[in-house]
């Protein structure tokens, strides 16, 4: 089944040594400006789009462009290859899409544009907007994702298609089965690019690289613009031209601000499902009391998670010992107040979790500043109650910064997403497995298949073991005996009087 990976020189690569050079130089030189191509194009309008955009753009029933679409549409239309930021909800979709029209034969019943997101709702609503945009008899498209039989797909597939859109993952699958050709393909898009890697598709990503046409035009759309996405750009994307619709004080460096309001006596619940809906690689979670602080350490580490606290009541041993895990790489959450993270630095944090709304104002911007260094970009989460939420607007306001408010995500919510990252771990598991394995493996398809009929918990606790390994755990960071000590002596850690305390150790048993 690899041998559809290897198809020649045709797929092989080149690689350009100074793209990577070139494409930092790019980022600080418009660090404090609005991100742009060196050669500016005007902005597009519906009048001066190619036919074929114009009809896609009445089949979807818009009367104007939006300011992504009208900015990124003429790159798109020179040949360029684009990297454009833009916030969720902003247009990107039709961006990306519109041009397509121009790009791809009508006549020709071959998969021509590639588009990868990280989720298969994405992979649909992208694929809903195409049809939309295309009308009856147009081009077509066809969604494949993982999670569902194959037989839909490959039905389409054998139709004939010309626009893919997908998970990695699947797309991969169809590859190796020799059901999917990407000979003919002209266009790449990657959507949502910081949430795929974030989700872990990167040595999916990697493996579609080698099967990818040399001769293609790539784009990559992305809310926000961390190093990994940059990284990736430099791998897929040949000489990329930046386009930001960022606030113009802020581009590549960028803090994305939001709030949850949330019940007081939620907020732990609040928290582990922010923590899994936004997977991050790496954390602070600040609280305004060492009482709160070591019972949020006891709570996250029974839940499964990477997690120590630090406040005033740690002994000296026992701080230097996270402090050394910390500068190794090999801790994922740190649960500290604002005194005692003084002098601990985390050079690579994506996120920041209040999860009191700090007591001073000039505490926010210290808790906030400790994400999005050295030109990455960062998240800084608050949970606020209905009695600290003016608190926090006042603080924000006072300091000019754009505050967004979420919902609260459900238990359904993070079910779902959840699902996804495992659908994905375990059809890259599937996909290593040998020939011999998966003959192996067949044996106990007739028992799986009724465990899932009848005993579902039996399957579901081996999934989550999966999980809990793959995904919840640093991978850098050891089992060792160093870390359990630490655990021992952390305040709190035997026990509690609030939920996370009683589960002695097995709250991952308990997720929700």
């Amino acid at each position: 089944m690899r041998s559809a990976l290897s198809n020649g020189s045709r797929y092989t690569k080149s690689i350009d040594l100074t793209s990577r050079a070139r494409l930092e130089e790019k980022v600080e030189r418009n660090k404090s400006a609005f991100l742009e191509p060196d050669v500016a194009l005007d902005p597009a309008t519906v009048e001066s789009l190619p036919e074929a955009l114009q009809r896609g753009v009445a089949n979807a029933g818009w009367k104007t462009l939006m300011p992504v679409q009208a900015k990124a549409i003429p790159y798109l239309l020179e040949g360029r290859d684009m990297i454009v930021q833009s916030k969720t909800g902003s247009g990107k979709t039709g961006g990306f899409l519109l041009p397509l029209f121009d790009k791809l034969d009508p006549s020709l019943k071959q998969p021509q544009a590639l588009i990868l997101s990280p989720t298969r709702e994405l992979a649909r609503q992208i694929y809903e907007a195409f049809e939309e945009m295309s009308g009856p008899g147009g081009l077509t498209s066809t969604v494949i994702y993982g999670g569902v039989k194959y037989q839909s797909q490959l039905d389409a597939l054998e139709r004939g298609t010309q626009v893919i859109v997908g998970t990695p993952g699947r797309v991969l699958d169809h590859i190796q089965r020799r059901t999917l050709n990407l000979d003919h393909m002209r266009v790449f898009i990657l959507d949502e690019a910081d949430e795929m890697l974030s989700m872990g598709f990167l040595p999916d990503m990697r493996e579609l690289r080698r099967v990818l046409p040399v001769d293609r035009q790539s784009s990559m759309f992305s809310a926000t613009m961390p190093m990994r996405v940059r990284s990736l750009a430099t791998d897929f994307l040949k000489d990329p031209g930046f386009l930001s619709l960022s606030t113009k004080s802020v581009a590549v460096a960028e803090i994305q601000h939001r709030y949850y309001r949330v019940d007081p006596m939620q907020k732990d619940r609040t928290l582990q499902r922010l923590i899994e809906l936004e997977n991050p690689e790496s954390a602070i979670i600040f609280a305004n009391t060492k009482r709160e602080v070591e019972y949020l350490g006891t709570f996250l580490t029974n839940y499964g998670y990477d997690a120590a606290s630090i406040s005033g009541d740690l002994s000296q041993a026992a701080r230097e010992r996270i402090i050394k895990r910390i500068r190794a790489g090999n801790l994922r959450f740190l649960v500290a107040t604002d005194v005692a993270a003084r002098g601990i630095d985390i050079s690579d944090l994506s996120h920041v979790f209040m999860y009191d709304v700090p007591q001073d104002q000039e505490y926010y911007i210290h808790r906030a500043g400790r994400t999005a260094r050295a030109g990455k970009t960062g998240t800084a989460i608050v949970l606020a109650t209905i009695d600290t939420e003016t608190s926090l607007k006042r603080t924000t306001h006072k300091y000019g910064i754009d505050l967004e408010r979420g919902e609260v995500p459900t238990d359904d919510d993070v079910s779902a997403r959840v699902s996804e990252r495992m659908t994905v771990t375990l059809e890259s598991l599937f996909r290593g497995k040998t020939n011999m394995n998966r003959e192996r493996l067949a044996r106990f398809i007739p028992i799986v298949e009724e465990l899932a009929r009848e005993e579902p918990e039996l399957l579901a606790m081996l999934v989550d073991d999966l999980y809990h390994e793959k995904l919840h755990e640093n991978p850098n960071a050891p089992a060792s005996r160093e870390a359990e000590t630490e655990k021992a002596e952390t305040p709190g850690r035997s026990g509690g009087d609030r939920d996370g305390g009683r589960d002695g150790g097995r709250g991952r048993g308990r997720r929700r």
